[in-house]
């Protein structure tokens, strides 16, 4: 039962690689910086799944550590979900690299060096949203979900 916990979470992450990709290549959606922190959980924790996958005689003792190992990497990209999520709602500042910064205070020269230094994809802006939940948001769902697969594959005993 573990193995199979441990390849439905797996899956799961894979599922949602492939959903990025299709946002970004079909939807013509590019994504931005903190889009692609996102990713990068996803591809470790799809990893793991492959690992166990590929040993099959990998028994119980290595797959905790291994399901653990999966449950932070949904964590973490649960987390840099919800982060998204207020960047995009406005309730915290995002990285000045991804996000437009305040321009007040600054000459012209500084004002064109920010537009042309900034990226074509800004983190502040949602692009995409259902049920009034963003992309950024709807990761962070569904990876507290694939968390919870992992701690239940880690905490199985057979």
């Amino acid at each position: 039962m573990q193995r199979i916990l441990i390849l439905v979470a797996a899956a799961g992450s894979a599922a949602m690689m492939a959903g990025a990709l299709g946002f970004q290549y079909i939807g013509e959606m590019p994504p931005c910086k903190m889009c692609y922190w996102q990713r990068y959980p996803h591809i470790s924790a799809a990893g793991l799944g492959l690992l166990v996958l590929l040993l099959p005689g990998v028994t119980l003792p290595y797959l905790v550590p291994l399901a653990y190992l999966g449950a932070l990497a949904a964590l973490t990209t649960a987390g840099i979900g919800v982060y998204h999520s207020g960047v995009e709602r406005g309730f915290w500042e995002g990285p000045t690299t991804c996000t437009s910064g305040p321009i007040a205070n600054l000459t012209s020269e500084q004002l064109m060096e920010q537009i042309m230094g900034a990226p074509l994809v800004r983190c502040d802006e949602i692009p995409w949203e259902m049920l009034g939940i963003s992309m950024a948001g709807w990761n962070a769902v569904a990876s507290l979900g694939l968390a919870c697969i992992w701690i239940v594959a880690a905490r199985s005993r057979t």
